[in-house]
């Protein structure tokens, strides 16, 4: 089980310095979430909503949005995405570490030893969020129970309140992941190019096979057949969404774009007539200027309220 003392604690924003390569399939995904790869000095991403705000690096916020599309692949409600960032928070600070108590590895220091899966599969994001959703939706009534209890009936840790002085930038970190607040959500690059990933080109089938291993298949990304560096996502899922929800989960969907952008080589995202740019991400959101590019050779696609989200790769 998860270590009694967690992971030892680390300050948002904190830089580390690594050369993972990304490769297509589990592999690849897990080299770059162990390599803490965040991006030049000045790279970080902030959430504000309702007056608060809440630093990470990089790497944090690409770990907290993979858990949160595991939390909507699984159709489960706001509460257990907060529980599960709180408890990830307390036990590696939203880092996919590959040490911890006895062998407890991952973000949430789960153990092989006491069944949570492999080595290999616990520094999985993908598989660890739902080993922990797995157990946690297993508790009776834990959507109405204190989240420090229902954390610890999932975790079985020495420190079973240490959860609990999470909660606020949890609940925060969950609002916007679960697109309540749009633009919540907002990266810099460090990077004074068009690329997230200082210059490097982005893969439009990198960006389609990682939306469907988190967000599950009920998301149909497809490349924007005038726009090739350009996946265009709906935001109503497969089988139909009231319109609100469309909204909302178009938000989801751009805002965990954003959080991706350095890993992900992401030159631009747009949704509802609004954009996040690389080349300027110290301005955060931006209101789109209706037929404007932007991108690289003015390729990056112009404003457009047709439901769609759009996530451009650096060329």
């Amino acid at each position: 089980m998860p270590s009694g003392k967690g992971a030892k604690s680390r300050g948002r924003g904190l830089k580390f310095v690594a050369a993972g390569v990304v490769l297509l399939g589990v592999g690849g995904y897990v080299v770059y979430h162990l390599n803490y790869e965040n991006g030049p000095p000045g790279a970080g991403c902030t959430v504000t909503a309702s007056g608060d705000e809440l630093t990470l690096s990089v790497t944090e916020a690409a770990n907290a949005a993979t858990i949160a599309a595991v939390a909507t692949a699984r159709a489960l409600p706001e509460r257990a995405l907060t529980i599960a960032l709180a408890t990830s928070l307390q036990e590696s600070h939203l880092e996919n570490l590959d040490h911890g108590d006895r062998d407890s590895l991952g973000l949430f220091q789960q153990r092989p030893s006491q069944g949570w899966g492999t080595e290999a599969q616990i520094l999985d994001p993908v598989f660890s969020a739902n080993s922990f959703f797995d157990s946690l939706v297993k508790i009776k009534g834990y959507t109405r129970l204190p989240l420090t209890v229902a954390a610890q009936k999932v975790q079985k840790s020495g420190y079973p309140q240490a959860y609990a002085k999470h909660e606020a930038d949890a609940t925060l970190l969950s609002t916007a992941l679960a697109g309540h607040d749009n633009g919540a959500l907002t990266c810099t690059t460090g990077a004074d190019t068009p690329s997230s990933a200082g210059g490097r080109p982005g893969s439009t089938e990198s960006v389609s096979a990682r939306l469907t291993r988190e967000f599950g298949t009920q998301v149909k990304p497809r490349t924007d057949g005038t726009l090739p560096r350009t996946v265009a996502v709906p935001s109503t899922p497969a089988g139909g969404a009231a319109e609100g929800d469309g909204t909302r989960r178009g938000w989801e969907l751009a805002q965990w774009a954003v959080a991706h952008a350095h890993d992900l080589r992401v030159e631009q995202v747009s949704f509802g007539g609004m954009r996040w740019q690389a080349a300027q991400s110290a301005r955060g959101w931006q209101k789109q200027p209706a037929g404007s590019g932007g991108g690289k050779g003015d390729s990056a696609p112009a404003a457009r309220q047709d439901g769609l989200v759009r996530i451009t790769v650096a060329g």
